[in-house]
């Protein structure tokens, strides 16, 4: 008899069954096998919130495969990953087996499918951890209370199809108040003042800021204050009155954590938090390299902590030493600090071979992948390094009752950045301080070639990117490693947030939501009150809290919210607002009215008139493409034209704009057959 190996997905089977030979038989479960029912609840919140599970739509067939393997197995080993999900995923798996075949089950754990790490799983199997299963089954429980009370709340109040998550929309509220800010922004204005010096006849010129005048920080608020300082600055001479040379360290970042990871691939390389968890998750589960076949490339990529392996630190200093030489190798191996809030049962996100660099894959990995590969092997091997080491010098120059500050900064040995740099998330415009300044000294008279004033205006807080949102995410407790990719997919798809130019915008449909929402469910659109259940989550992972006692605390007072807001919340759907502005079409006014994808203006003669103006994400009126109508309708009498409609099965058609009184339509292939059969000088247009 075999032993079987259970993991998630066909990728993890194939990199495994290369390592486990004859004696193992591995299977996939395709993910999760059962969950909460679609079409209800599924919760019975009378009954210490039990819940009902069923096998997912698809998975009948698997789940009897798995259950006819666990039968004829020896064993049976449970390989799924090593979180919260992949614990529910083998707990469910248990559970559908009969009472026999749930007596071979065993729990095993690895954090790399490398064949060391899988053989000492094996040497090592355990129990299902009950308290990570009951973390994970919370988690859903709560999600499913507040979006199938929340959704038919909005449904009835906003537009039929709309939804509400726990965690999403506290992330739709960030980013609907930043946007706030940003409107509300009043810039302020503020000038500098730079004097263009040098040693006397002697260049180049450097720059120097004002720094002080009449000892007191420079504040020039507004022109008028700047020309008394220029005033004050005539036939003034510049003297150097001190001299600061200190030598400054920039160390190197600790390896990636999954928010890290998002961070900076979206900074770098330009990725989604969605795409970088897909080629993550892949890169894991193991890339075919040719003939070696199947390899898990980095360690586990859902994780928040930043611990490494004495072994793996051990291989990274070899490589460095061989390829930067053993002036880049620190005496010891660094140690970086793990966050108070981190659960720290992965290692942080490395490769699984360091001796396999980028240059070595490049040809056996498909682009997207080579790039994030390269990304993590870069950071990882960089903070294993020295740190980079400036000659930083300050210089302050007097002239009269002013001083000028020039800053610059010297690279005097690169250490960790022979290799690797940080992405930033924001341009600055803070003191150039990597300028070279010529040598100067205490007491030294210098030449003012000109003084420069310039005006600025104070900018408002920059609009999230991915990037941005990950970070404050994290830094506010909201969400978890394996749930950032999916809270950022999720409110762009529900169309509660927009990404232009890499930047996140709330659509009119967010705004109002949220404002909904914030309005009379406040406690879950608090910050602070998700980052607490976030905590709790963590609690009954660690045995620490009870999940029914924590889902009945939290049911409560969210049942409350719920009775009031289905008495006051303002039907929004059922609001129009007549506005000033007259339909070109019947001469009628237009009315303010919403539908799913935000606000219009529609006609008050509808449904006789059925004239529509989009408006914006700021509610201004967009400008309406002018119809083709060089395809006239060819029913008799029909004074309408043909436009391109798409039909409920996704496939295009062309059909009269005179619908639904008239209603003739033609197929796309069809239209374009007339067309050349025509020779028609008109273009078939969208």
């Amino acid at each position: 008899m075999k032993k079987l190996v259970i993991v998630e997905s066909p990728a993890k089977a194939r990199t495994l069954n290369k390592y486990l030979g004859k004696g193992f038989q591995v299977k996939a479960s395709m993910g999760h096998v059962k969950d909460l029912p679609k079409s209800k609840l599924g919760v019975d919140v009378n009954d210490d919130f039990k819940p009902t599970y069923v096998t997912i739509r698809g998975k009948e067939k698997v789940l009897r495969e798995l259950k006819k393997a666990a039968k004829e197995a020896q064993e049976v080993y449970l390989a799924s990953d090593p979180d919260r999900e992949g614990e529910a995923i083998a707990w469910h798996i248990t559970q559908s087996l009969n009472k026999k075949d749930q007596e071979k089950v065993k729990r095993i754990l690895f954090y790399e499918i490398t064949k060391e790490a899988v053989k000492e799983a094996l040497k090592h199997p355990g129990p299902i951890d009950i308290s990570k299963v009951n973390a994970q089954q919370a988690r859903r429980i709560l999600d499913r209370l507040v979006g199938y009370s929340l959704s038919p709340l909005l449904w009835r109040k906003v537009e039929r199809g709309l939804s509400a998550g726990r965690v999403q929309s506290v992330a739709v509220r960030l980013i609907c108040e930043r946007e706030d800010e940003i409107e509300k922004f009043i810039p302020r204005e503020y000038w500098t003042i730079t004097a263009h010096l040098q040693r006397p006849g002697t260049p180049p010129p450097f720059l120097a800021k004002l720094f002080k005048f009449q000892g007191k920080k420079a504040d020039l608020p507004k022109e008028e204050v700047v020309k008394k300082v220029l005033d004050h600055l005539d036939k003034a001479s510049y003297r150097v009155v001190k001299v600061e040379k200190k030598e400054r360290k920039d160390n190197p970042k600790p390896p990636f954590i999954t928010s890290t990871l998002q961070q900076e691939a979206a900074r770098k390389l330009g990725f989604t938090a969605k795409k970088t968890m897909l080629l993550a998750q892949q890169l894991y589960e193991g890339m075919d390299l040719g003939e070696e076949g199947p390899v898990g490339l980095i360690t586990y990529m859902r994780t928040d902590s930043v611990r490494v392996t004495h072994e793996a630190q051990k291989k990274a200093r070899t490589i460095i030493k061989e390829m930067w030489g053993k002036d880049y190798l620190p005496p010891r191996p660094p140690q970086y600090r793990i966050k108070k809030s981190a659960q720290d049962a992965h290692e942080a996100i490395r490769p699984t071979e360091p001796t396999r660099t980028p240059d070595s894959l490049k040809s056996l990995l498909p682009a997207d992948h080579w790039k994030l590969y390269k990304l993590i092997w870069d950071r990882f091997m960089a903070s294993q390094m020295k740190p980079a080491v400036y000659d930083v010098t300050t210089v302050d120059i007097q002239a009269k009752e002013a001083v000028f500050r020039a800053t610059g900064r010297v690279l005097k040995f690169p250490g960790y950045t022979v290799l690797y740099t940080e992405g930033k998330d924001e341009q600055t415009n803070g003191e150039d301080e990597s300028a070279t300044l010529p040598p100067l000294e205490k007491g030294q008279e210098l030449e003012l070639l000109k003084l420069e004033p310039k005006q600025h205006f104070t900018q408002p807080p920059p609009r999230y990117t991915e990037a941005t949102l990950v970070k404050t995410l994290e830094e506010k407790g909201i969400g978890r490693p394996s749930t950032y990719a999916t809270i950022l997919s999720t409110i762009q798809e529900r169309g509660y947030v927009e990404k232009k130019q890499k930047r996140l915008y709330p659509t009119i449909l967010g705004r109002t939501v949220n404002e909904l929402l914030v309005k009379f469910f406040p406690r879950i659109l608090d910050v602070g009150f998700t980052a607490q259940m976030e905590e709790f989550l963590d609690q009954i992972e660690e045995g620490k809290r009870e999940w029914v006692e924590t889902l009945r605390e939290f049911y409560a007072p969210f049942m409350e919210e719920l009775k009031v807001a289905e008495e006051k919340m303002e039907r929004v759907k059922k609001t129009g607002k007549t506005t000033d502005i007259i339909c070109d079409r019947c001469g009628k006014p237009m009315v303010e009215r919403w539908s799913r994808h935000g606000r219009f203006l529609g006609c008050s003669g509808y449904p006789q008139c059925r004239n529509v103006i989009p408006l914006d994400s700021k509610g201004e009126k967009m400008e309406k493409r002018e119809p083709d109508k060089s395809h006239p309708c060819p029913m008799e009498g029909c004074d309408g034209y043909l436009v391109k409609r798409r039909g409920r099965g996704g496939r295009f058609f062309y059909g009269c704009s005179n619908y639904p009184k008239c209603r003739y339509t033609i197929s796309l292939e069809e239209m374009e057959r007339k067309a050349k059969n025509t020779n028609t000088s008109h273009e078939i247009k969208d």
